[in-house]
């Protein structure tokens, strides 16, 4: 057996793991510290927002996910679950970045499959209009609400963009992309680190708007 089919060998046997059709293999919420590489089989991701499930896609052999926990330990918005008898290999930071340094080509590659995924939510973001995010940061950014001295009056809302975005059920980037729409707009406005919306009234028609 050769060097490099020694290594592909051990790294099997020691990071493979199996999951069952249905079997929950990453829990939204949980602290993700490993990188998942399907080797077989296929995934399917999805996001718990306000209305149910949402943004469900499928991923098969040569996909990965959990890149952002294993990178940056934050947790996972999305839950992942086999769809088919699924092999992954289950690669932690230290494994991940010991097989990078070793095989740059391994860091190319993910390099390369992050911005093709980042130009393709560009391209769904421009196309829904931002109107599947706008709606539940509305409802969020409603509910904080607060009068605040002004003429004419105006409300503050004071809270932070992680719990917008936790109780919106969207990612940080997606929270971050729908409130500059409504800055755009002139919906929302930053004062001294705070957001303020100088009416009321045409922030909530937002949640009127046809889908």
């Amino acid at each position: 057996m050769q060097a490099g089919e020694d290594t592909a060998f051990r790294i099997r046997s020691h990071y493979q793991r199996e999951f069952a059709p249905g079997q929950l293999v990453l829990g939204a919420g949980e602290r993700a510290d490993h990188l998942f590489v399907i080797q077989s089989g296929e995934i399917e991701l999805s996001r718990e927002g306000p209305g149910g499930q949402r943004g469900a896609v499928r991923l098969g052999p040569g996909d990965f996910f959990g890149e952002l926990g294993v990178v940056l330990g934050e947790r996972v918005a999305t839950r992942a679950i086999a769809v088919k008898t699924t092999r992954v290999l289950q690669l932690d930071r230290e494994t991940l970045e010991a097989m990078c340094l070793a095989q740059p080509e391994i860091a190319i590659r993910m390099i390369r499959v992050l911005v093709s995924r980042l130009i393709e939510a560009e391209r769904r973001l421009a196309a829904l209009g931002a109107e599947d995010q706008l709606r539940p940061l509305v409802r969020s950014l409603v509910r904080h609400a607060q009068p605040a001295e002004g003429t004419p009056p105006v409300v503050r809302i004071p809270t932070t963009l992680r719990k917008l975005a936790e109780e919106a059920g969207l990612s940080l980037l997606e929270t971050h992309r729908a409130l500059h729409q409504l800055l755009d707009r002139k919906l929302l406005q930053l004062v001294d680190d705070c957001l303020i919306a100088p009416d009321l009234e045409g922030l909530s028609g937002c949640l009127d708007a046809p889908a």
